[in-house]
C-alpha cells in the first residue's frame, strides 16, 4: 500500500473560523486539519503560561488569559463540528486533549496568577507558587505526550508517515520544564537568602534596633549557607552563569550585614539618644536650662551630623551595590532562559 508522508508539528490547538462544518476525503486530509487547528493557540497557550510564571507582572494578564480561553473554546467547537475520520475514536481524544488544556488554563492556571501575586512576602509562599507551576507544566507536557501518543497511533493505522523535526512542541516543552527546573531551583536559593533583606530593611526604616541585629545576623548566616549550596548545584548544559550571579548577590549580603549593618546600628542608637537630649532640653524652660545641658546638645549635635552623613554615605553605596548585583542576576536569569529555551 501507498504511504502518504505528513510533515506535521506536533500541537494541541489552533483557531481558524469555518462557516460550515467540514468533511475529509482521507485521514490524511484529516491530520493535516487537526494539526492546524492546534498549532497556533498551542504555542500561545505556552507562552503565556511562561510570561505569567516568570515574566513581568501584567495588569491584563487575566483578560489575556480570557481572551486565549475563547480562542480555545473556538478550536474546540470547530474540531467538535467538523466530521472525524474512521470510527471517530481519534476525534474523541482530540477533543479530550483540548478540553483537559482549556480546564489547565481556567483553573491551574487561574490559580498560580492569584498565587503570583503574593509569592514574594514569604519564602513558603514563592516555594509553593514555583511547585504549582512547574505541576502545571507537566500536566500540560504529559497532555502533549499523550496527544501525540494517539496522532502516531491513528498515522500508523492509516499508514500515514509523519516526519519529526526539532521544532515538536512535546520537544519543546520537554526542554522548556527542565531548563525551568534548573531556573526555579536556583531561585529559591537565592530568594531564601534575599527574604532576609527584605525582613532587615523593614526593620532598618522603623528603626527596631533588635529587629535589626536579628535580621542582620539571620541575613549573613543565610547567605554564608546559601554559598555552600551553591557549590553542591549542578549546571545545566555546563552553563554557571546564574550560580555565579547569585554568588555575588550573597558576597554583597555578607559585607552589607557583617561591615556596614553595625554602623547604621550605632547611628540609629546614636540618633535615639539625641532625640532624648533634644527633647528634655526643649521641654526644659529656657531659664532652667543648665551650661551642662546645652553643652552636651551641641556637642551631640556635631556628632550627629558626622554620623548622619556617613549614615547616608552607607545607604547610597549599599543602594549601587545591590542594584548593580541584582541587575546583573537579573540579566543573567535573562540571558539564560534566552539561551537555553527552545525558540519558535
Amino acid at each position: 500500500m501507498k504511504h502518504l508522508h505528513l510533515n506535521l508539528t506536533l500541537a494541541l490547538f489552533f483557531f481558524v473560523m469555518f462557516s460550515s462544518a467540514q468533511s475529509f476525503k482521507n485521514a490524511s486530509e484529516y491530520l493535516d486539519f487537526v494539526g492546524k487547528e492546534q498549532q497556533a493557540v498551542t504555542k500561545s497557550t505556552w507562552k503565556y503560561t511562561k510570561a505569567v510564571a516568570h515574566g513581568k507582572s501584567d495588569r491584563s494578564i487575566n483578560g489575556k488569559r480570557k481572551a486565549l480561553l475563547k480562542s480555545v473554546d473556538k478550536a474546540i467547537a470547530k474540531i467538535n463540528k467538523a466530521e472525524g475520520f474512521g470510527d471517530g475514536d481519534f476525534k474523541s481524544k482530540v477533543l479530550r486533549h483540548l478540553t483537559f488544556n482549556k480546564d489547565l488554563l481556567n483553573q491551574d492556571y487561574a490559580k498560580i496568577i492569584d498565587m503570583k501575586a503574593v509569592a514574594e512576602q514569604s519564602y513558603d509562599a514563592m516555594e509553593a507558587y514555583i511547585l504549582a507551576q512547574e505541576l502545571a507544566d507537566k500536566k500540560m507536557e504529559e497532555s502533549q505526550q499523550e496527544y501525540e501518543k494517539d496522532l502516531y497511533t491513528f498515522a500508523n493505522a492509516h499508514h500515514i508517515n509523519i516526519v519529526e523535526s526539532d521544532s515538536d512542541l512535546g520537544k519543546k516543552m520537554k526542554i522548556s520544564n527542565a531548563v525551568f527546573e534548573h531556573y526555579n531551583d536556583l531561585y529559591l536559593t537565592y530568594f531564601k537568602v534575599y527574604i532576609n533583606e527584605i525582613y532587615l530593611w523593614d526593620a532598618i526604616k522603623t528603626n527596631d534596633i533588635n529587629a535589626i541585629q536579628q535580621n542582620a545576623n539571620a541575613l549573613s548566616s543565610a547567605a554564608k549557607e546559601g554559598l555552600g549550596i551553591l557549590e553542591t548545584k549542578d549546571t545545566y548544559s555546563e552553563d554557571t552563569s546564574i550560580i555565579n550571579s547569585t554568588r555575588n548577590v550573597f558576597d554583597f549580603f555578607i559585607e552589607e550585614s557583617d561591615l556596614y549593618v553595625p554602623k547604621i546600628t550605632e547611628f540609629l542608637i546614636q540618633n535615639e539618644a539625641f532625640i532624648t537630649v533634644k527633647n528634655n532640653l526643649e521641654q526644659t524652660p529656657e531659664r532652667k536650662r543648665t551650661k551642662e545641658q546645652i553643652d552636651n546638645y551641641n556637642a551631640m549635635v556635631n556628632d550627629i551630623n558626622k554620623g548622619a552623613k556617613t549614615y547616608n554615605d552607607i545607604n547610597a553605596k549599599l543602594n549601587t551595590k545591590r542594584q548593580n548585583v541584582i541587575n546583573a542576576l537579573n540579566t543573567t536569569n535573562a540571558n539564560f532562559l534566552s539561551k537555553h529555551i527552545p525558540k519558535d
